[in-house]
């Protein structure tokens, strides 16, 4: 109970920033989410790198998105077996509950998670493959892609399993039935986003991620 201690200091002064400026001129705004509760249209799974911020790219507002972030932007497969799921139940809230018009994976460039996941499944990374990794056992949900992008030349692997990250993601939540249903009675559409955090650019999966174009 002793562990907890007060923000840093430029956490705090930031913070009063924030009150002073964008909440006073938003705070009618801001009074009507907390009253009338969220209705966003879509939700976005991105990774937790700090450099992805995805209310800045899209330029989004309080109550727009309905964002999960975890390693990698991964989703695992439909497995409802009485067990803690965070990413799923996520998705289920948004899915059912909220009734989101439009599921966004979003990954990115030079993603540590999916160079660990690289690594591990290429040998070089044995303590990914300890059981009491957290992180390795995460990173197993992408083994089917690096299945996939393993006979590519060795400078293209990685930038490969990145797109796959997105498109392992959205096979895998396809196998939720109620995400299955939304998409095919037309309420919900799945979209999957690579970031390029160099260049600033987005690209947008096609045909099943066989394709990628510029957004």
């Amino acid at each position: 109970m002793h562990n907890v201690h007060p923000l840093p200091q430029y956490l705090i002064t930031r913070y009063h920033g924030w009150k002073a400026t964008a909440y006073a001129e938003n705070s009618a705004w801001y009074r009507r989410l907390a009253d009338d509760g969220q209705r966003p249209r879509a939700m976005v799974i991105s990774c937790c790198d700090s450099r992805v911020h995805v209310t800045s790219i899209f330029g989004a507002d309080s109550g727009e998105f309905f964002i999960h972030r975890n390693i990698a932007n991964l989703v695992p497969p439909h497995a409802p077996d009485g067990q803690q799921h965070g990413t799923s139940a996520a998705v289920e809230y948004a899915v059912a509950s909220l009734r989101v018009a439009h599921l966004i994976v979003m990954g990115h460039t030079n993603c540590g998670g999916v160079a660990g996941c690289h690594a591990m499944c290429s040998g070089h990374a044995p303590e990914l493959e300890e059981k009491s990794s957290f992180v390795g056992r995460w990173m197993d949900i992408l083994r089917p892609g690096y299945e996939r992008v393993k006979e590519l030349p060795e400078d293209q692997q990685v930038r490969a399993l990145e797109r796959e990250a997105v498109m392992v993601s959205i096979e895998n939540l396809m196998t939720f039935p109620f995400v299955k249903a939304a998409v095919e009675s037309g309420e919900l559409s799945l979209h999957g986003l690579v970031h390029d955090i160099r260049e600033g650019t987005l690209w947008q999966a096609e045909n099943g991620g066989k394709r990628w174009v510029l957004v």
